[in-house]
């Protein structure tokens, strides 16, 4: 379902505000109870571990080997990195952590979640083991000539000349923030707005790396954004309907619970939806649905729409009698009512014309359209519960049915 503007920018809220909370820690990190100065060294790695252990709870591949690959990132910085990167062997594994794990996250972004033990697991993991492997004979065999050539100095900026992040690494870097940051506006995904403001952090790490605790801060960051995306997806997964994108029937739930004592609710259903799948297949099917959903998304009165199950809907509005609900369902049942669907094909355009055209249409589209029958029914005396009053919405959606359907009834 197409998502509203704001929504495909709230994923990258949380990341921004652990990106703030990163950059105003960093002074603060060398203060640290003489008890908790242990953090400043192993934190990262803490929270990195905490992290993978959820992701790997909830099958969450994408994120397990992000996590990984900054490990790798962790790990190198203990054993060489924070020493300086004078020594070739430091300067080769700091290009290599540079190019390395941006790559990863960015490529993680664009590809399908194929969870960790499987086949593709196992392909991601030997990847960034070949990645490794390849640093360590570059480093072993002394290619000097390979790092030399990623430290090379691809243009003269002097905005440049003191950045420590080589200018071809810098190049991968603002790259795979694009293409994360794309992912996340475009799927507007929890886990890709993460692994987004993770490369954000990774990339500050790098760059403040001869800094006292900065890389350690900044790391610490990109794995607590990480884990916090896969909290988000979770609740996505346990609150939304996956197809339609609406809160789902548990959320109904808990949202009934916490109705005031003036409300109106409305069931929705769309009319002849079995004969409509059996005629033009399940994938025109869901996309009706969606179609629905969109339009229920934007209803106003401060109605807020939910996927109650198969071709069903239900509409709550707090706080409002159902006067003040009826004139939004009446103009959401003449919208679904006047909306065409394209039937696809092999020869069908891929995007619904411009220019209204009736419903059956031959020639380049094929269009379809759908009706739906609304019962509505507010809390009153008679009844007291959200459960009476949504029973008393369902009995209204069977009179709009035996009326003649495509009405609102209450």
């Amino acid at each position: 379902m197409p998502q509203s503007f704001p929504r495909r920018f709230s994923g990258f809220a949380l990341p921004l505000l652990l990106l703030l909370v990163a950059h105003f820690s960093v002074p603060h990190a060398a203060s640290l109870p003489h008890s908790l100065v242990g953090l400043r060294t192993w934190g990262p790695l803490l929270m990195l571990a905490l992290t993978g252990t959820l992701a790997l709870a909830f099958n969450r591949g994408r994120v397990v080997f992000a996590v990984v690959s900054l490990i790798a990132a962790f790990l190198a910085y203990r054993l060489h990195l924070h020493q300086g990167l004078a020594p070739f062997s430091a300067r080769t594994l700091f290009a290599a952590v540079c190019l390395f794990v941006p790559l990863n996250l960015a490529t993680l972004s664009v590809l399908l979640e194929r969870g960790v033990f499987t086949f593709y697991g196992a392909r991601r993991l030997g990847t960034i083991a070949l990645q490794a492997a390849l640093t360590a004979w570059v480093i072993e065999a002394h290619r000097t000539e390979i790092t030399e050539w990623i430290y090379r100095p691809w243009i003269d900026a002097p905005q440049l000349a003191g950045a420590l992040i080589p200018q071809l690494a810098l190049l991968v870097l603002l790259l795979g923030v694009i293409v994360t940051v794309s992912g996340g506006v475009v799927h507007g995904s929890a886990i890709d707005a993460g692994l987004a403001g993770a490369l954000v952090a990774f990339a500050l790490a790098c760059e403040g790396i001869d800094a006292p605790h900065y890389f350690a801060v900044y790391l610490t960051a990109s794995a607590a954004i990480l884990g916090a995306a896969v909290l988000q997806d979770t609740f996505r997964l346990a609150f939304r309907d996956e197809l339609t994108g609406l809160p789902s029937r548990r959320a109904l739930n808990e949202r009934l619970m916490a109705l005031g004592p003036n409300y109106t609710i409305a069931m929705l259903d769309v009319d002849h939806f079995k004969r409509f799948n059996d005629m033009h297949g399940h994938e025109l099917g869901d996309q009706v649905l969606r179609m629905v959903a969109a339009k229920l998304e934007r209803i106003g009165g401060g109605g807020r729409a939910y996927r109650y199950g198969g071709e069903e809907f239900i509409v709550l509005f707090p706080g409002k009698r159902l006067r003040d609900a009826w004139p939004h369902l009446e103009g959401l049942r003449k919208a679904i009512a006047r909306h065409q669907v394209v039937v696809r094909g092999a020869d069908r355009p891929e995007q619904t014309p411009e220019t209204p055209l009736p419903a059956g249409t031959l020639g380049p589209y094929a269009t379809v359209s759908v009706a739906v029958s609304i019962g509505v029914a507010e809390r009153n005396a008679g009844l007291g519960t959200p459960s009476e009053v949504l029973r008393a919405a369902d009995e209204a959606l069977y009179r709009a049915k035996e009326k003649g359907r495509n009405r609102l009834s209450r």
